[in-house]
This record gives structure tokens, sequence and C-alpha cells, in this order.
């Protein structure tokens, strides 16, 4: 047994011996067995990368694009917004609600006409019944019919395949 007036410590630095470079905490925690550091937890090729905002905003830019084959130019100008949710539900009643998937706005004076698409609504008129990407094409084609005067089958002769 050892006296306690004996017993001595010494305290080294790790870090300071030769060939090790002063690393910080992540760097030593990150690469602790040599193994290297780890790399992204789904690449972004795969569909499980993206969230659920990020698909459905691409499911948008999908059906604008559809569309601007379709019309080219006279769709140029319109500017399409998604939103969570309509600014104004704490004044809307059930009847009007049910129906709002999107809306429009017409052009004005300075200003390009507006298709905004909320995801929320959308979501829930899916519930799984309805391929999601198809409802918001169609959300979209019908707004679009709605600015431009025109029925929606007109608009997109592939309107409505999600419900036939």
């Amino acid at each position: 047994m050892q006296d306690a007036s004996s017993f001595s410590v010494e305290l080294t630095d790790p870090t300071a011996g030769a060939g090790h470079a002063s690393r910080s905490f992540f760097e030593r925690r990150r690469n602790r067995r040599g193994r290297g550091l780890r790399g992204e937890l789904l690449p972004q090729h795969l569909p499980g990368s993206r969230s659920r905002a990020e698909q459905f905003d691409d499911w948008v830019l999908d059906s604008v694009q559809r569309l601007e084959r379709l019309w080219g130019e006279r769709i140029q100008d319109l500017q399409i917004v998604v939103q969570e949710i309509p600014d104004d539900l704490e004044r809307m009643t059930p009847e009007t609600i049910s129906g709002l998937l999107g809306s429009s706005a017409p052009a004005r004076p300075g200003r390009p006409a507006v298709i905004t698409v909320y995801r929320r609504p959308i979501l829930m008129a899916s519930r799984g019944y309805l391929p999601l990407d198809e409802l918001v094409h169609d959300v979209v084609v019908e707004q679009t019919a709605e600015l431009m005067g025109l029925s929606p089958e007109a608009v997109d002769p592939a309107y409505g395949r999600s419900r036939a």
C-alpha cells in the first residue's frame, strides 16, 4: 500500500507528442477509431432525402412546367405561390374551407397574376385516396383555367385523370 505523500500524478498533454496536430473535440470524436467521418444519412438521389414540403414544391413545379410546355408564352407571367394554409382561415365558413385547395388573383398594373396553392388543405383532401401529385396538378390547372377564362379540360387534356 502506498502512502498518500509518495503518490504522484504526472499530467501530460496527449496531443503534445510527435506527429499529433491539435484537433478539435468534434474532429477527435467523429474519427475516433480511424474510420473517417460519417457520411450523410440519405444520399441526395434517394427519395427519402427530401422533406415533404420540398416534395410538394417539386410537384407544383412539375405541374407548372407541364403547363408551360402546353401553353408557352401565355402563362410565362403567372406567379405560383405555395402556402401552408389560407391567410384568412379564421373568417371562413366550413363550406368555403372544404373547397379551398387553391386561389387565383388576376394581374393588376405592375403586378402579375398569382396562383396560390395551399399545401395542408390539399394533403387533407387527398387522404390517400388520390395520388397527391395528380391532385396538385389538377389544382394548378383549375386555377390557371380560371385566370384564362377556359375550362380545365381545355387548359390540360389530362385534367381529372386521377378521378376517372
